[in-house]
């Protein structure tokens, strides 16, 4: 048993949710750096390129902060990211994480493609298999996600502001 106190899940969740209204910026920013510099005049030019250079900056945006400790949202909901030791992150385990933590919606995304489902579709599918991945946690140790399992990191409260 750590010290540390995993944060609830309900905690986590509106922390997940904050994330991902920030991240909304980030990738409309890169989108828009993105579309410019290679002047892509429809949005189906340069798709997969375009998803490629999405993904490195929504990449670099949470290495950045978990070598830090904490993203935006993560300090608003005074959650903290640490190694399995409660210390900081290494380059790596941040880039692990990062691989890992699409575990959140590869799989339901890679689904919708298979079957080629509309976007309605492919939203309730996310929506699902984010609610079993939740639910899952519950089985994990000290009740993290599994891709915090898999990648020996843990979230914790955050022991400097603990909210």
């Amino acid at each position: 048993m750590t010290p540390f106190k995993t944060p609830s899940l309900k905690r986590r969740m509106a922390c997940w949710i904050y994330e991902g209204m920030l991240l909304f910026g980030i990738v409309f920013v890169a989108g828009f750096v993105f579309t410019t510099a290679t002047k892509t005049q429809h949005a189906m030019e340069n798709r997969h390129a375009l998803q490629a250079f999405v993904f490195s900056m929504v990449g670099i945006y949470f290495v950045w902060f978990w070598l830090k400790g904490q993203t935006l949202a993560m300090k608003t909901w005074h959650i903290r990211l640490v190694s399995n030791g409660n210390h900081r992150l290494s380059l790596k385990g941040a880039f692990i994480r990062y691989v890992l933590s699409w575990i959140w919606f590869l799989p339901p995304l890679a689904a919708a493609a298979l079957l080629n489902l509309n976007a309605i579709l492919t939203s309730v599918a996310v929506l699902i298999w984010a609610s079993f991945w939740v639910f899952i946690s519950r089985w994990a140790p000290e009740h993290q996600f599994w891709h915090d399992v898999w990648a020996h990191t843990r979230l914790i409260q955050d022991p400097t502001n603990p909210g």
